[in-house]
């Protein structure tokens, strides 16, 4: 079961913690993973960290707010993986300006970086891959999404949170358009994971029903469902992973 044996993957933002975890969880599973990062040396530590346990991986790092470099890219590891890439995992969405803050209070000219990361991003990428597996007859689309993008915040995350309710709303369409051709096309929202909770990670894991944080083997566990053939009648939908702390 959730067998990837000859499946290629391309996970962005794959570099550290949340992506990194899918990498390693899809290439468990048998799947060649091109590993997408903007920092190419992270990119290839987590590509060797897998080989090292002797799986299959790349590094392919570009900017996935970069059509022509996402292009290049996708090309790249096509060619060095030998086949095309039937996975992709939309995981790249914190931009170097997070635009973090009250939104009264942004500048409007960092509006535009989660938003370029997030909902361009994902288009840059699916658009790179979706011809191929509509071609082929299979694919999977997985994109990383967060509570953020349907329950309200007072924490400065309006730019985070509307970005990803656009790139959520982007894959259902996508999903419809797919489904037919046998791809298809979810999200999975995650809640507070162990990376992001800073020195509060104890106080805010006691409000969570399952009194810890998430992983990135929680959420590359999650992936390898979505992206296994025995998900293919699983698209179009948003699954939270969170630990309870929304139910939905």
């Amino acid at each position: 079961m959730f067998d990837l044996s000859g499946r290629t993957a391309l996970v962005t933002g794959a570099g550290q913690n949340a992506g990194a975890g899918i990498a390693r969880a899809l290439a468990a599973q048998g799947a060649a993973v091109a590993v997408n990062d903007l920092v190419a040396e992270r990119a290839e530590a987590t590509a060797g960290e897998i080989t090292a346990t002797g799986g299959t991986a790349v590094p392919a790092p570009f900017d996935v707010t970069d059509l022509d470099g996402v292009r290049e890219g996708v090309a790249q590891a096509r060619t060095r993986l030998g086949r095309h890439l039937d996975i992709l995992v939309h995981n790249a969405g914190i931009a170097a300006d997070f635009g973090q803050g009250q939104f009264s209070s942004l500048d409007p000219s960092r509006w535009r970086a989660p938003v370029e990361i997030n909902l361009f991003g994902a288009m840059n990428c699916v658009s790179a891959v979706l011809d191929d597996m509509c071609q082929a007859g299979w694919g999977r689309i997985v994109q990383i999404s967060s509570g953020s993008a349907r329950t309200g915040s007072a924490h400065g995350l309006s730019l985070y949170g509307a970005a990803k309710s656009g790139v959520e709303g982007f894959i259902r369409h996508i999903s419809q358009e797919a489904a037919p051709l046998g791809v298809t096309a979810n999200t999975l929202a995650l809640g507070l994971q162990t990376n992001a909770a800073g020195d509060s990670t104890a106080d805010i894991a006691a409000h969570i029903p399952t009194r810890r944080l998430g992983t990135p083997e929680d959420v590359g566990a999650a992936v390898v469902y979505l992206a296994s053939p025995e998900a293919s009648w699983m698209t179009g939908q948003t699954l939270n992973l969170n630990g309870g702390s929304v139910t939905y």
